[in-house]
């Protein structure tokens, strides 16, 4: 199913190479989507003008705002996009990913699309608080872009957490599973499931001297390979494009993605408040921090965003 038809991709006013607008086109080229190309600004120098009367500050705004729509189009307008409809929208806002969450709230897109900022001299990328907080409030998928191609007949890694009965965890798996799928079929890429599980407890090895270490590590990998059987047979995926080990996610899929070349891993994001939103800054920080290629995060279904009103 041909779900993307709405899609929002995030300017960044800092560059001339719009990788979120580059991935935006070539995903819309598969799905006929239309495509709205977002910027936020801000100057706080015009807010703080107190010589200007109001009417001079708003015509002040509008005049930036004014010469960012020319240049955005401008860009488009050099860019190969085959007949696609690209909308532009520049916004005044001081905290850049209210609006476009607001946006998102207010026009129902299928998918955000942002890139991501290569640091130079770490040769890492930086994520910038505005990627966090998108990540964690926006209630629909989330695309991060880094450099790396969508080759045809490439791998998606969809990061799964099988070993858990909660419901929560269950759907998420479920829904990951389904956009890989669907994902697979518009850029012709093979799909890989992994889930990693935690190895023994170094407490309870401690606290427990007749504990059996190896029997409950050999126990925890075959409950989580029949979870992950199980799972895989539901979407016909092969047991060769399985992957269950043990060690921490955001080493195991790092690596794993590293060794299939993968451009895109896809992971579900609890985006609660309390320990799981911290659980999500953590693991999702270090995770996509290390990946090569691009990350699609998902929320639960029935998530619903904080700025929601």
């Amino acid at each position: 199913m041909e779900k993307y038809h709405q899609i929002l991709a995030i300017i960044d006013p800092t560059t001339e190479d719009q990788k979120a607008l580059k991935r935006a086109i070539e995903l819309a080229k598969q799905t006929q989507a239309t495509i709205t190309a977002f910027l936020s600004i801000y100057d706080f120098s015009y807010e703080m003008t107190t010589m200007l009367s109001n009417d001079e500050r708003e015509a002040m705004r509008n005049s930036l705002i004014n010469d960012r729509i020319q240049w955005l189009n401008e860009l488009i307008n050099v860019l190969p996009h085959d007949n696609i409809a690209i909308d532009t929208k520049v916004i005044w806002h001081n905290r850049p990913f209210e609006p476009i969450i607001e946006e998102v709230l207010n026009n129902g897109y299928d998918i955000v699309i942002k890139g991501t900022h290569q640091h130079d001299k770490l040769k890492s990328v930086i994520f910038t608080p505005t990627d966090w907080h998108i990540l964690r409030k926006c209630p629909c998928p989330v695309l991060l872009v880094k450099d790396h191609l969508w080759p045809m007949n490439g791998n998606i890694v969809a990061a799964l957490n099988v070993g858990s009965a909660e419901a929560e965890h269950q759907s998420l798996n479920v829904k990951i599973t389904e956009e890989a799928i669907n994902l697979s079929k518009l850029i012709k890429a093979n799909v890989h499931l992994v889930n990693s599980f935690p190895g023994t407890p170094v407490n309870i090895a401690i606290e427990i001297p007749e504990f059996n270490a190896n029997e409950y590590n050999e126990s925890m990998l075959s409950h989580h390979i029949e979870a992950m059987d199980e799972h895989a047979q539901q979407f016909a995926i092969s047991k060769e494009h399985t992957h269950v080990e043990e060690g921490l996610p955001e080493d195991i899929i790092v690596r794993l993605a590293d060794e299939l070349d993968a451009e895109l891993v896809i992971l579900g994001t609890i985006g609660r408040t309390g320990l799981s939103a911290a659980l999500i800054g953590n693991t999702a920080e270090h995770l996509i921090d290390n990946l090569n290629c691009d990350v699609l995060a998902l929320k639960p279904d029935g998530y619903v965003s904080p700025l929601a009103n």
